[in-house]
Order: structure tokens, then C-alpha cells, then sequence
């Protein structure tokens, strides 16, 4: 069942997207960011409803803690859940990602359109001046900024060290940061799609205001985000 599951679930997103690319033309003529964010989120969107078609589902806790202004929203990393849903979770979103994501088709293309904040690895000083910059410009035009601190998936119960540009972003930008953390890996495992059924729960946790000393920021952000996944992992374990 869980072959069968994750095959429909495959075979549907090919399908799905297929359908977005042909609307590609279209949007490159157009070069309007904000039209193609909005489409995006129609994709992803879409994404989410086939989700649920073979099972699997999401909520949201915690709402209360969003503010209406811009904010720069930091959370774990576990599968590809949280960058397909942050379109839909976060309206207008800018997401810090690494630049070899641009080489998939279709969503690469949309994700370098919309645009999005890439990276690259190995471009040293260059590439942090560019995240600034463009995380600057992004938040000026009323968006939310999400990056994942972790840098790639973890399994549910593996911690990592965070990354300094979560750090570098929040001096620089003198926004709140809003800890988003998700259990998705217990149903999407990271680099694969063997989808179980079940429902994913995505909490945002209060956020933690600008101008803290370095030290003070990064383990706080560490430990709401950890101790909340955590606590996630854990009530799922009881309910299963």
C-alpha cells in the first residue's frame, strides 16, 4: 500500500507540473514577480491537494504568533514538505535556497522568477553580500523571508549546528524572527517519496525580537526550534 501510495502521489505531481510548464511562456513574457509568486502558490497549492489525495494532510498551530509585518521566518529542515508549502504557509515568500534548486525544471524556473534568495555555496564573501542585498530588497516590498539554518534535510531526531547566515541575515535586517517547526519527516522522509499517511503539524512559535547579542539569539533560536520539534516528534509518537 504505502508503494502504491507514494506512485499515485509520484505520477500526479509529474502530471501537475507538466501543467505549470506550459504555462512558462506566458509568464516570461509577462515578467511580473508578483503574478508569478501568485501562480506558484496555485501550484503549491495543488501540491497540498494531492497530498491529502493519498493521505497525508497538514495543520497549523500557533497562528497568533505571525506578525503582519514582514518577518524573517527560520525553520527545520526535514523533507521537501516545507519548500513546496512555504508558498502557501507564507504568502509572498522569499526563501533563501541554494542555487542548484534553479536547475530543476519547471519549479527552478518558477523559483528564479518569483525570485527567490539563491546561494551559492562556494561564492564566499560575494554570495553573503548578495543575501543581504536581495533580503533587503525583498523585505522593502512586504515579504516574508524563510531560510532553513540546517542547510539540507535532517532526520527527525538529528541535530545540527546552525548555520552562521540565519545569524548574518537577522543583524543585517533588523527584523523579528519567527521559529516555524515541523514534523514532516515522520511521513515524507528526507530525499525520498515514500509518502505515509498521517498529518503534519507546522508550529509557529513566538518570535524573537531584533538587536539580541549573538550568542544570546543563535541559542535561543536553537532551542525553541529543537524543543519544539521535539515535542511534535513525541505527541505523534503517543498518537500513532
Amino acid at each position: 500500500m504505502a508503494r502504491l501510495r507514494s506512485s499515485v502521489f509520484l505520477v500526479l505531481l509529474v502530471l501537475w507540473t507538466v501543467l505549470l510548464a506550459a504555462t512558462i511562456p506566458y509568464f516570461a513574457w509577462r515578467d511580473r514577480p508578483h503574478a508569478t509568486r501568485r501562480f506558484s502558490r496555485f501550484w503549491a497549492g495543488g501540491v497540498l491537494a494531492i497530498l491529502r489525495f493519498v493521505g497525508l494532510s497538514y495543520r497549523t498551530i500557533g497562528e497568533e504568533n505571525r506578525p503582519p509585518e514582514p518577518a524573517l521566518y527560520v525553520g527545520n529542515h526535514q523533507s521537501a514538505f516545507e519548500t513546496i508549502a512555504a508558498a502557501v504557509l507564507i504568502p509572498d515568500v522569499a526563501i533563501v535556497l541554494k542555487e542548484e534548486l534553479y536547475r530543476i525544471p519547471v519549479f527552478g524556473w518558477f523559483l528564479k522568477r518569483s525570485p527567490m534568495i539563491a546561494i551559492d555555496r562556494a561564492g564566499g564573501a560575494s554570495s553573503v553580500k548578495k543575501m543581504f542585498r536581495e533580503g533587503r530588497e525583498a523585505s522593502e516590498h512586504g515579504r516574508n523571508l524563510l531560510i532553513f539554518p540546517e542547510g539540507t534535510r535532517r532526520a527527525v531526531d538529528e541535530r545540527a549546528e546552525f548555520h552562521r547566515g540565519v545569524l548574518l541575515l537577522y543583524k543585517a535586517l533588523d527584523l523579528p524572527v519567527v521559529p516555524v517547526v515541523n514534523n514532516a519527516g515522520l511521513f515524507w522522509p528526507a530525499r525520498s517519496f515514500a509518502i505515509r499517511p498521517g498529518t503534519i503539524t507546522v508550529s509557529y512559535l513566538p518570535s524573537i525580537p531584533p538587536g539580541l547579542p549573538d550568542r544570546e539569539f543563535m541559542a535561543r533560536l536553537s532551542e525553541a526550534i529543537y524543543a519544539e520539534r521535539d515535542r511534535l516528534v513525541a505527541q505523534e509518537g503517543k498518537t500513532a
